[in-house]
């Protein structure tokens, strides 16, 4: 399962920098408005400690970590919605994102042009924002229209959607989030999910801040006005400055270290963005380790045994038998499966067993 994070933002809010940093890419970042017209994708591994002592532990021939697709879309302006700038392709690419991450400019800087002419974090969300909903409004409208129309000729799904949708509605035309609206209705569930809607997105706040910010991070003034605002619909806030982590990823390995120490940094900022990212869509990783490979899998929450070894192979699904489980730790710390198995640290689990984050796993089956 490949999750897809959109970079959305303001033209010049750091966006590119972002994406360079966090794939290695070198995706324009130009101080223009429009610079990056076609989307740039990096595909980006999550940071994970388990994995790496895994790796450690075993010493395989491969390793497959867990990753995250970033896609670098270009800065959105007022009206895009209606088509200004490139509103309509950027609002195209956005709609193909599983996630979003909202890039929010939190640093003054004359030589650093703002197409508003002003440093206001909310304000910019406030555009952003509109914009997705006001472009999910005519999204929505169209599809009321069809299923009004459909109705009346008492079909009960079209008169579910007329209910929902009419819902969604009246919460965009108020500036809402069609987040919001929730129901119990599997079928009005999924017509909303059919139209996939921008402000229907799991969406998070990057704060980027100046070098000298991140030390006060947690009283500066801007930041705290977009924590304030992501209060309020529960979003996680991630804070970092996006030019040192461009800086960081331009070094060696073995002097980054150094250089986040000399920052008052004890992880790149970036970490944080991935984790948050891979977090957003309720998943989770489970591990195979073996001398061939260490290999993390995507999973969802909540999945079973077998549908868990079905990300590996459908024949493991359908002719699933056991599974033998290991926790990671155990597994690191007695070094051998043949040793969690002597400690009784290994379980054998069937079909109703629910894959927990972190588990090591491997699969028996029959077909």
């Amino acid at each position: 399962m490949a999750l897809s994070v959109g970079i959305v933002g303001l033209p010049n809010v750091g966006k590119s920098t972002l994406f360079n940093a966090l794939s290695s890419k070198q995706a324009e970042a130009a101080n223009y408005a429009f610079c990056t017209i076609e989307p740039n994708v990096g595909v980006v591994p999550v940071p994970d400690t388990r994995f790496d002592a895994l790796v450690k532990v075993v010493g395989p021939d491969k390793t497959v970590p867990a990753t995250v697709d970033f896609v670098d879309i270009a800065g959105l302006v007022r009206g895009a919605s209606k088509g200004e700038g490139k509103g309509n392709a950027f609002l195209a690419n956005i709609r193909e994102c599983d996630a979003i991450a909202e890039v929010v400019r939190c640093f003054e800087d004359d030589n650093v042009l703002h197409v508003e002419n002003k440093v206001d974090p909310i304000a910019d969300i406030d555009t952003i924002e509109t914009e997705l909903a006001l472009k999910d409004l005519d999204t929505v409208q169209k599809r009321l229209d069809k299923a009004r129309r459909a109705s009346k000729g008492n079909d009960p799904k079209e008169k579910k959607a007329v209910e929902i949708l009419e819902q969604v509605e009246k919460v965009l035309d108020q500036g809402g989030l069609a987040r919001s609206v929730t129901t119990d209705d599997e079928d009005k569930q999924n017509i909303v999910r059919d139209l996939a809607l921008l402000t229907n997105k799991p969406l998070f706040y990057v704060c980027n801040v100046k070098e000298e910010q991140l030390a006060k991070a947690d009283s500066d003034p801007m930041v705290n006005r977009v924590r304030e605002r992501a209060k309020k619909s529960g979003a996680p806030v991630v804070v970092i400055c996006a030019k040192i982590e461009a800086e960081i990823m331009q070094l060696p390995v073995e002097e980054r270290a150094d250089f986040l120490e000399s920052a008052g940094l004890t992880e790149p900022g970036l970490n944080a963005v991935i984790r948050t990212g891979y977090a957003m869509l309720e998943l989770i990783t489970y591990f195979t380790a073996g001398k061939q490979e260490v290999r993390s899998w995507t999973i969802k929450r909540g999945t079973k045994a077998p549908q868990a070894a079905g990300k590996i192979h459908t024949d493991f699904e359908k002719g699933f038998i056991k599974a033998e489980v290991i926790w990671w730790e155990d597994r690191v710390n007695l070094l051998t499966e043949a040793a969690c198995r002597a400690a009784g640290k290994m379980a054998m689990e069937g079909k109703e067993y629910v894959v927990r984050d972190g588990d090591v796993m491997h699969f028996r089956f029959n077909v």
